[in-house]
């Protein structure tokens, strides 16, 4: 892996890999809850690269190798209560932090794609950074509303036990819960394991979990800020997603002025190779759509 690092600010230095021509539009891809971003198969960026995009991967705060927070995590109580302490960061400020990587880079305004919290963080900097995001797509992501795209109940066991800590038994866990909240038949098991690997190996803080959900929960509904959104919008959601579930897809769309939902019939919460090529070409061709809309 080319890493490389971006002080964006506020004392969070991002790590980022890029792939693909400098010359070509810039796309940004941010990864989920608990995620790094090897979560993004270099393959799949490549084949973006291979569409005439310069794209970007980055560690969100509190993964991987960009920067990690001390301090205690949020509590159950406060999870549950939504009421946390004053120094828990929100969405919008993972949201600065990736509109700071554009800029450091030079890279605003770029098509930006996010998935599951990667979504609700594309779609604040959507409503708060406009000038920096040219395109959004949101897949299997929410609105932050507690009436849509909540988890199905018998998820919340397996989600919330812990990772073993020795390696073999972290890449079962990681396979278990996969297989549970991805979409049905269709699991890359060499695929999964070796990204589990990759992020083992890479940097392993059990607490950024905890303290990326408080970011999420503190967050809120989100509706309001939805609604600002300009950019040319793209929703992406599966009919068999369990996570997220699909209805918060729907509501997203429903709240992004102009956006398209797009539902993919058997896709869980996770991004098999068996729908990249379907989303592949939906990334690309909304992208080519929004740049020849502001030709004319």
């Amino acid at each position: 892996m080319d890493e490389r690092f971006a002080d964006v600010g506020r004392g969070v230095t991002l790590c980022y890999e890029t792939f693909g021509n400098e010359s070509d539009p810039p796309l940004l891809l941010v990864m989920g809850l608990g995620m790094q971003m090897v979560g993004w198969h270099e393959d799949f960026c490549g084949e973006l690269a291979g569409r005439g995009f310069h794209v970007v991967r980055f560690d969100n705060r509190d993964a991987g190798r960009s920067t990690h927070f001390p301090g205690p995590t949020p509590t159950l109580r406060q999870l549950l209560s939504r009421r946390f302490h004053p120094n828990q960061y929100r969405l919008a400020d993972m949201a600065d932090d990736a509109t700071g990587l554009l800029r450091e880079l030079d890279l605003a305004p770029a098509h930006v794609v996010g998935a599951s919290m990667g979504g609700m963080i594309a779609q604040t900097m959507a409503a708060h950074h406009p000038d920096s995001v040219r395109t959004l797509t949101s897949i299997m992501s929410n609105t932050g509303s507690r009436f849509s795209g909540q988890p199905a109940l018998s998820l919340y066991r397996p989600l919330l036990t812990p990772a073993p800590q020795e390696k073999e038994a972290f890449l079962d866990h990681v396979e278990k819960i996969f297989t549970r909240i991805g979409s049905p038949g269709r699991a890359d098991v060499e695929d999964l394991r070796q990204v589990a690997s990759l992020s083992y190996d890479r940097a392993r803080d059990p607490a950024s979990t905890i303290r990326q959900l408080g970011a999420i929960l503190a967050s809120g509904n989100r509706v309001r800020d939805l609604r600002r959104i300009k950019a040319p919008t793209l929703v992406v959601h599966g009919s068999a997603d369990k996570l997220v579930r699909p209805s918060g897809g729907r509501a997203t769309a429903k709240a992004i002025p102009g956006a398209r939902l797009l539902r993919i019939e058997g896709m869980g919460h996770d991004l098999p190779r068996a729908f990249w090529p379907r989303i592949i070409d939906a990334i690309a061709e909304h992208a080519r759509s929004a740049r020849s809309a502001v030709a004319a």
